[in-house]
């Protein structure tokens, strides 16, 4: 059995045991959700720095994963999400799933009932908007991200390999205000996403889900077939600015980062560096060097 089909076998397990009446409730009476997509807009390149334009960073809270293992199992999430934003990152990606990637839906819930000077960038201050990453397969989980605090969503196409159900669960998204994700990884599942009724944001997975391997090939090969009115995040395999410059010349709206991120000996300068930002913010260790 694949890594892939023992998540979803996980998964299934997890939402027998929630309350989809419940959650449906609790989403109905929950705080909208803040405008995600409008957070990826890419921004011209200041004068002096080229041509061309600065693609937004989401960045992701990441303490493992089934293909490399431990990441970083001690950092302080609350304080890297605020470094995330102070350093020039344009969205939160928080993992939630818990026995595959050390994740937890609490980390979610708590990022958006801190005060609203948390994780704020400071060119709006505003707080990120957050994607809630997860193998959602049943409109139970999403209304138990609306409850939670999740501005987006992922929607897996490998996951969902049912059409009508991929197609469902695209549309009560949106109704509920969330910002739908669609990863694709191939040609098939790009052209099942451009299928979906308001399709507006498609993230392109460079990594192969049967193999683990990973290609920016993936991205320029898929690009091409996506219109440019519907907004595209590259993901996986992007460790360096010269990665986020290949990006950007294949189209790219934003880039989704979260092993190089947490993984670096100097995260704010990490954040800086692929978020294409050029000032320093002052008084900010590095997060793995923090004393938790």
């Amino acid at each position: 059995m694949s890594i892939l089909a023992q998540i979803i076998a996980h998964k299934k397990m997890e939402i027998a045991a929630l309350d989809a009446s419940a959650l449906r409730r609790a989403a109905d009476s929950s705080p909208a959700p803040r405008d995600f997509l409008s957070s990826l807009t890419p921004t011209p390149l200041p004068k002096g720095e080229g041509q061309g334009v600065r693609v937004s960073l989401i960045a992701e809270l990441k303490r493992a994963s089934p293909s490399k293992g431990l990441l970083a199992p001690h950092l302080d999430l609350f304080q890297v999400a605020d470094i995330y934003a102070q350093n020039g990152a344009s969205a939160i990606s928080v993992l939630t799933d818990e026995k595959f990637f050390m994740g937890s839906l609490a980390t979610l819930r708590q990022l958006r009932q801190l005060p609203i000077t948390s994780y704020q960038s400071p060119a709006s201050n505003h707080q990120l908007p957050l994607l809630r990453k997860d193998f959602i397969i049943s409109e139970s989980q999403l209304y138990e991200s609306r409850v939670n605090g999740a501005d987006a969503v992922l929607l897996i196409a490998a996951a969902l390999t049912d059409d009508a159900l991929l197609a469902d669960l695209h549309a009560l998204a949106l109704e509920l205000g969330l910002t739908p994700l669609l990863e694709v990884h191939d040609e098939a599942e790009t052209e099942r996403a451009l299928k979906l009724k308001d399709v507006k944001l498609i993230g392109i997975n460079n990594r192969n889900l049967s193999t683990f391997e990973v290609s920016l090939e993936t991205t320029e090969r898929l690009r091409p077939m996506i219109p440019a009115e519907i907004a595209v995040v590259a993901e996986s395999g992007i460790f360096t600015a010269s990665d986020v410059e290949r990006l950007a010349k294949a189209n790219v709206d934003a880039i989704l980062v979260g092993e190089a991120l947490v993984t670096s000996d100097d995260i704010p300068a990490k954040v800086r560096e692929l978020s294409g930002q050029t000032s320093k913010v002052e008084g900010r260790m590095p997060a793995n060097q923090i004393d938790l």
